[in-house]
């Protein structure tokens, strides 16, 4: 880490660089403050000057998507462009598990990364608190004479917590005696797969998340009617605890330029995207928004496009699609790589024949992009072991299949000055004038329709299967009034597919859906493809064994 990592600048100095004002700011110490939500309602420096960041389907060798967020809006920074990143914050999850901490890397990272990977302003704390408060609400009212009649072999809501904990896949609450609840089973999800985490990052403002967390389903009633927060009158407590979570989280780049931090949802179980608050209250001081999506294109820019953008007003410019030489390589399914564990070293030496056979899950997630209308800049990360060659054939292989641009990028090694040549192809694309957006379905539309456009078009599906269960739920949303919601499949980020081992650019396979949720509340249904987990689990070399705090409150072992 650098010196000038070492020592950030104090937040109020941050804050005017972006355009803040101190009474628009609340600090929460010194590096990091609360910026009022409110300010989206001012006049946008121009509406749509969105640049997107995904990449291709993410691999255990790592793309570094945050790094490209961070380090473009720094670059865009360098070339006179008034750029802001919005990001996620990081679950703990994965900090503690297999991946580390989620701050970006190098010399193109958020700081202090200990407070954005660690707790930061609190605003997951209170997600999971909202949550776990509308549980034991719910609990409370089947057990004390039960007035909305809610059959507690119907509830839907679960429990929530901020870490990877297997052993609550699967539960069972009320035991100890009459005095403790109803007997039933359930489970906990990660926080960041509750519903309310979506909510928060879809709401536009407080009215809004009021609303929407009164609409949250938590189950049925005996007469198989559903049974909402608002019926057990919680919302409005739920929405007190959250009111300051609403407010995006202020910090700053690794050359001090402005970041904002809200939400964390999963791109794989949930939108995968930052909040709409965020990029809207950025978009009133900055030319340029720089916003990532979860995993591939095909999970969080999918996403992105359409749900994001249909409850944000905000239109993408570009997109940046970022892959690397090496995950290319093991999208050719040549090699056998394993999180946490070193590359084959056979992955490190040329191999134009695994690149160009991986190179088709590159050129699927270009086409991913396009389909909605939106240009396309290829960002592909140089590593020390690739070769001239490699990163040529990568280039050809991006404009052939339509990217406007391919750069190389250094942001990790040089920070903004690794990255003018991207930030100027993006700038090139921004200012072509190139978009015209499109949503890939019709709210209209039937929602088995919707689940098969995504399937086949997106994922590169033959055909899509319904279970019996999957089509039940369906005809049941839309006798209900909720067939007009958009789709956020839940499926592996590990491949264009459901199958997480099938790699580079599969084809014409069965789409398996086995049910569909309704989260009324974040105002989408969610089909379940395959076999998808809201609970991870800790690994046999979890992260968490290299952290360590040192006596001057040194937090090391964080990557």
């Amino acid at each position: 880490m650098t010196d000038d990592r070492q020592r950030p600048l104090p937040i109020r100095d941050v804050a005017e660089r972006a355009g803040f004002s101190e009474q628009q700011i609340a600090p929460y110490g010194r590096y990091k403050a609360k910026v009022d939500h409110r300010l989206q309602d001012g006049k946008m420096q121009r509406e749509g000057r969105t640049v997107l960041v995904t990449a291709i389907t993410p691999t255990p060798a790592g793309e570094g998507k945050t790094v490209t967020t961070i380090g473009l809006s720094m670059a865009l920074n360098r070339i006179g462009k008034r750029a802001i990143a919005t990001i996620r914050q990081p679950s703990m999850g994965p900090v503690f598990g297999v991946k580390g901490g989620g701050a970006g890397g190098g010399k193109s990272q958020a700081v202090p990364m200990d407070e954005l990977n660690l707790h930061l302003t609190g605003d997951f704390h209170a997600v999971a608190a909202a949550n776990n408060l509308l549980a034991a609400a719910l609990d409370t009212s089947i057990l004390l004479d039960n007035p909305l009649e809610v059959d507690p072999e119907r509830v839907t809501w679960r429990r929530v917590v901020d870490m990877n904990d297997r052993a609550l896949r699967a539960i069972r609450v009320g035991l100890g005696g009459p005095k403790n609840g109803v007997p039933r089973d359930s489970a906990f999800d990660i926080t960041p797969a509750s519903e309310v985490m979506s909510v928060l990052g879809l709401a536009r403002d407080r009215t809004d998340l009021r609303e929407r967390l009164g609409k949250i389903v938590v189950g049925e009633n005996v007469r198989g009617e559903v049974v909402c927060a608002e019926d057990l009158e919680v919302a409005g407590a739920m929405a007190a605890v959250m009111k300051d979570a609403i407010d995006p989280t202020l910090m700053q780049t690794s050359e001090g330029t402005p970041l904002l931090v809200h939400t964390g949802p999963f791109a794989n179980i949930s939108y995968g995207n930052s909040s709409v608050i965020s990029d809207r209250v950025a978009a009133t001081v900055a030319d340029y928004v720089v916003t990532e999506a979860g995993f591939g294109a095909d999970m969080g820019a999918e996403k992105f496009f359409n749900i994001k953008c249909r409850f944000s007003g905000l239109r993408p410019d570009a997109a940046v699609l970022v892959a690397t030489v090496r995950a290319l390589k093991n999208h050719s399914g040549r090699f056998e790589v394993k999180a946490g564990r070193p590359l084959p070293p056979e992955m490190l030496s040329e191999d134009l024949d695994a690149l160009a056979a991986g190179a088709s899950n590159l050129e699927a997630q270009i086409a991913n992009v396009l389909r909605h209308g939106v240009p396309v800049v290829v960002a592909v990360n140089r590593f020390p072991t690739d070769t001239d060659r490699e990163i040529a054939l990568v280039k050809e292989k991006a404009l052939a299949a339509g990217a406007t641009a391919c750069v190389e990028s250094r942001l990790f090694e040089e920070g903004s000055a690794g990255g003018e040549e991207l930030a100027r192809a993006v700038v090139s694309a921004v200012e072509g004038g190139a978009v015209d957006f499109r949503f890939l379905y019709d709210l209209d539309q039937p929602i088995e329709d919707k689940i098969t456009a995504l399937a086949t078009e997106i994922y590169g599906a033959g055909s899509v299967r319904f279970e019996p269960a999957a089509r039940d739920a369906m005809r049941r949303f839309e006798d209900n009034g909720y067939g007009e919601l958009p789709i956020c499949v839940a499926k592996t980020q590990y491949s264009l597919s459901h199958d997480a081992a099938a790699k580079g650019r599969p084809t014409g396979f069965e789409f398996p859906i086995r049910e569909v949720r309704l989260l009324a509340g974040a105002g989408f249904l969610v089909p379940l493809a395959g076999d998808i987990m809201t609970m991870p689990g800790l690994g046999r070399k979890p992260a968490y064994k290299g952290i360590e705090l040192q006596p001057d409150g040194t937090i090391t072992g964080l990557f």
